[in-house]
């Protein structure tokens, strides 16, 4: 399968470099960058940087044109998508909302929800988080615990959510409670974060600031408008949502690039040519080169309307293995990356710790491979 770019391709991402150099501030990568797109500057950064974005008809080109798009292919969004990664994710929580969160509202929304929010999301006026993890159901999503309890106009929603990035500066939340006895009788809500009965606590970690939080929900009111899908139903409609998020940050890019980078430093402090570093390095850029195909070919199926499948998982357990292998390379021969030195570096080290947990953890990437690629039997 041939993957090369063409005139057009080309074309676009040098006009998406040229926005970026417009409009990146002089300070970004020493100020910006360190705090990880989670920070509170980032994040207000963003809510001036998308909305120029859209004004360059640059936010939100993959989607249809009546939701405010150019109906262009998912290779743009790519486009889009490596370098804006690259750069540090100056969209900061907004690069969700454009890659799966509207999508997802597209396809199961209601025509209400539809004309409440997708506007917003295009015109990056909005800030997204998700209720999806629990203390006890992050893995095993199926497990949680926060319930949404049927009363006369809507649901009361009691219970906590854990690890919810973004949550204390977000307008929404796409919140997950359970309306059922059975396992997977789950509901999503599209609940603003300012309604009474919602408590956000940052708790501080070795990932960028605004990505742990945990959020309380005590008798939160939620009217019936607010439900996406059928009750119980949602759990397609978290599959979707999901297989959009596992390949919708371009990790594979960015290593690849901070791993030129981390040669650059070794070269420079004379180890450039330590035959053992040669190794390792010739390795990740093998694993990074193949996480990048294997991405274009999920990039591919949705181009060509294919359904979600299980090469979503394979790229995302690809991009993992390579950024992992980029992080111990860079603990066991530039170290200082923890305690000052580059921060670009620093902050790939942090990030990808919760990379390797976020929509879904890498063993369960694994579990669906074996199912969906081996066809082989649980347990």
């Amino acid at each position: 399968m041939e993957f090369a770019w063409t005139d057009d391709q080309r074309a676009y991402r040098e006009r998406v470099r040229g926005a970026l150099e417009e409009l990146l501030p002089a300070d970004w990568d020493s100020h910006y960058v360190p705090q990880g797109y989670g920070s509170a500057d980032q994040i207000a950064f963003s809510r001036t940087f998308c909305p120029q974005l859209a004004e360059r008809d640059l936010l939100v080109r993959h989607w249809p044109e009546q939701w405010g798009g150019r109906s262009a292919d998912p290779w743009e969004q790519f486009i889009l998508a490596e370098e804006m990664k690259w750069r540090g994710e100056p969209r900061g929580p907004q690069y969700m909302n454009v890659n799966w969160l509207g999508p997802t509202l597209m396809k199961y929304g209601t025509p209400r929800q539809q004309a409440e929010h997708l506007g917003r999301i295009a015109r990056g006026e909005v800030i997204w988080c998700q209720g999806y993890s629990e203390p006890g159901a992050g893995t095993d999503l199926a497990a949680l615990q926060t319930r949404a309890q049927k009363v006369e106009g809507g649901y009361v929603v009691n219970g906590q959510k854990i690890w919810t990035s973004y949550a204390g500066k977000a307008d929404f939340c796409f919140l997950l409670a359970r309306t059922g006895a059975d396992r997977k009788a789950i509901s999503i809500f599209l609940v603003p974060m300012d309604s009474a009965g919602i408590e956000v606590k940052p708790f501080p970690g070795l990932v960028s600031e605004g990505h742990l939080n945990e959020m309380f929900f005590t008798d939160l009111f939620v009217p019936d408008s607010a439900r996406v899908g059928e009750e119980g139903k949602a759990w397609d409609i978290i599959t979707y949502a999901l297989s959009f998020e596992r390949v919708g940050i371009p990790r594979y890019h960015v290593g690849r690039k901070l791993l030129d980078r981390a040669i650059a430093r070794l070269a420079a402090e004379g180890r450039g040519d330590d035959q053992i570093i040669k190794a390792r390095v010739g390795r990740i850029h093998a694993k990074f080169e193949a996480a990048r195909l294997l991405t274009y070919v999920v990039v591919d199926e949705r181009a060509r309307q294919a359904p979600p499948s299980v090469n979503g998982n394979i790229s995302r357990i690809a991009a993992s293995e390579a950024c992992t292998d980029l992080t111990h390379f860079l603990m066991e021969y530039l170290p200082d990356i923890l305690a000052g030195g580059d921060a670009i570096l620093r902050e790939f080290h942090r990030g990808n710790i919760a990379a390797t947990i976020a929509a879904g953890t890498y063993e369960l990437q694994l579990n669906l491979i074996a199912r969906g690629a081996l066809d082989l039997p649980k347990g």
